[in-house]
């Protein structure tokens, strides 16, 4: 009998050793068994190469597709984050080209029914952070019938660095993002996913880049439908100029910098470590500004050779130039309001912003810099949000205000407004106000009080974050707010409408669509509820300070 039951054991384990195996265009990969928070096997298939390194002559370019492999290639582990300064989530290496794909059911014929994709691109200010599982673990989505695909990119310089011409284009790092929308459209239906129902989803930075997927000749076509939480790139420039940044970066590291190919040659001699260590010398003002390498507009080089952004994103929106494709954007409670902690914590910098308000304020809010139209913007926000008071510890909401509505609120704002004026498909709102035990931002530092609804507080509930939160089960009361996010976002990748039918879960609300006559968003709090106006009087404020620009003047591509 125990010989039986031994074989038998054999047998399952043979069984569900075969079913992880899986073909790819470049070869076979072995991928283990994760499981859900409901106790589902999560097929993994991890740090499987989308890209060939860049390093050598390939840094600074485009991604080349991943070569392919013989025999089975093990993709039971995360591959490692991208050059970036911190080490929270392994330890970076510039091979990082890397994504992992999660699904629960492999097909076992062509004729198994395919499930929607959703491929996410992770934050962290196109600096740090990674797609990791330890960052972005797929515990609680994946207990919705979707496949999950996540990814790294190239960052900082080693993924934005532009002098704007041939030898240093920049977007190294959205170029990597378009070929694993690529890798996926040919490769998903190995693991079960529908490449004709693909949706992307980005947060913070990778929110900026599902905006600017929707604008880009490169992406099209390759997806279906949006999720975009908390940034956009859809907002007035700064004016910073990305060659002057490459200048600096090269004398920052002893290179020359009279032409474009001196620091791009001198560079690709220096270490990752070299490059990505300089970003604290770019800082002005405390730690601001938050972003300093970014996704830049292409020039036209008139050699065929692709360009991700073809204009400013702002007057792309403005002028209709985007993909017309479900869409739900939005953002949290309280968003960068800590950060005026930072500043009032800090007397020599409280200081400095009081005393030179003008100078300061378009570094850490980000608007043109040193002109008269700069001075008149700083005048009123100073005005309207501290009320031209110094800042001390009754400045704390205020400014943190301040910092919301300049770095998430009012774009978003604005792209909800132009995207649903010029789209046929429709834009849904949120604002997500649900307060748990955990958070990003805990006050005072060292307690177990979180700061309020923050920055990435609303990710907890989608992904399980294993450097930083506990492991959400269904004992919690956190778990309803996990069950209903991902409800919504599986309903929304599955045909564009996050709230198909009536449900329970979800208080029985029809979530319906943003225009710019009715305003509604979805808060998405202990209930759900559809409410109107989200922060228009703050919103005002700054739509008179930067009135909405032309139609841009850019071809079709």
């Amino acid at each position: 009998m125990w010989s039986l039951l031994a074989c038998v054991l054999c047998s399952l384990v043979a069984v569900s050793a075969d079913e992880l195996v899986v073909r790819t265009t470049q070869g076979q990969l072995r991928g283990s068994v994760m499981k859900t928070v409901e106790g589902k096997d999560i097929f993994a298939f991890r740090g499987v190469p989308f890209a060939k390194a860049p390093v050598g002559d390939l840094r600074f370019r485009a991604p080349q597709p991943a070569e392919p492999w013989e025999g089975v290639r093990n993709a039971t582990e995360d591959g490692a984050p991208c050059p970036q300064i911190s080490e929270n989530f392994g330890v970076p290496s510039e091979d990082c080209l890397t994504l992992n794909v999660y699904t629960t059911k492999i097909p076992k014929t062509k004729g198994d029914q395919l499930r929607p994709v959703i491929i996410f691109f992770h934050p962290g200010g196109y600096f740090s952070l990674t797609g990791n599982s330890v960052f972005a673990g797929p515990q609680y989505i994946m207990d919705q019938d979707i496949v999950l695909v996540s990814s790294n990119y190239r960052l900082g310089a080693l993924g934005f660095l532009s002098m704007q011409d041939a030898n240093l284009p920049g977007n190294y790092g959205m170029k990597d993002q378009v070929q694993v929308l690529r890798w996926v459209k040919n490769n998903i239906a190995a693991f079960g996913g529908d490449p004709n129902s693909v949706t992307i989803f980005g947060y913070s930075a990778g929110s900026r880049s599902v905006f600017l997927h929707m604008m880009s000749p490169m992406s099209k076509g390759l997806f279906h439908r949006c999720i975009a939480m908390s940034a956009s790139p859809i907002k007035p420039s700064d004016g910073r100029s990305p060659v002057e940044l490459a200048k600096k970066l090269a004398d920052l590291v002893n290179c020359p910098s009279t032409s474009s190919k001196q620091i791009v040659d001198c560079l690709r001699q220096k270490s990752a470590e070299e490059i990505y260590t300089t970003l604290r010398k770019f800082r002005e003002f405390g730690y601001n500004p938050i972003t300093v390498f970014r996704p830049e507009v292409e020039p036209d080089l008139g050699d065929g050779s692709e360009r991700f952004l073809i204009g400013d994103p702002h007057e792309l929106a403005v002028a209709g130039k985007f993909v017309h494709v479900p869409l739900i954007t939005g953002y949290t409670t309280l968003e960068f309001g800590w950060k005026a902690l930072q500043i009032i914590g800090n007397s020599s910098l409280a200081k400095e912003m009081t005393d030179d308000f003008e100078r300061v304020g378009p570094i850490v809010f980000g608007y043109e810099r040193g002109t008269e139209k700069s001075h008149q913007i700083s005048r009123e926000l100073r005005k309207f949000y501290l009320k031209d008071q110094p800042i001390t510890n009754a400045s704390e909401q205020a400014l943190g205000q301040l910092y919301s509505d300049s770095i998430i609120n009012f774009p978003e704002d604005r792209s909800v407004k132009l995207i649903s004026r010029k789209s046929s498909a429709p834009v849904y709102f949120y604002k997500f106000s649900y307060a748990g035990r955990w958070s990003y931002i805990y006050h005072p530092p060292g307690s177990k009080k979180p700061y309020g609804v923050v920055h990435h507080d609303d990710l907890i509930y989608l992904f399980h974050n294993s450097a930083l939160h506990p492991f959400i089960t269904p004992r919690d009361a956190e778990y309803q707010t996990m069950k209903k996010l991902t409800k919504i976002w599986a309903d929304f990748a599955r045909g564009g409408d996050p709230t198909p039918e009536a449900s329970p879960l979800l208080n029985n609300v029809k979530w319906e669509p943003f225009t710019e006559k009715n305003l509604k968003y979805l808060d998405i709090g202990s209930a759900l509820d559809m409410k109107r106006g989200l922060y228009q009087d703050r919103i005002a404020v700054w739509e008179k300070l930067f009135l909405i620009p032309g139609p841009a003047a850019v071809k079709n591509e």
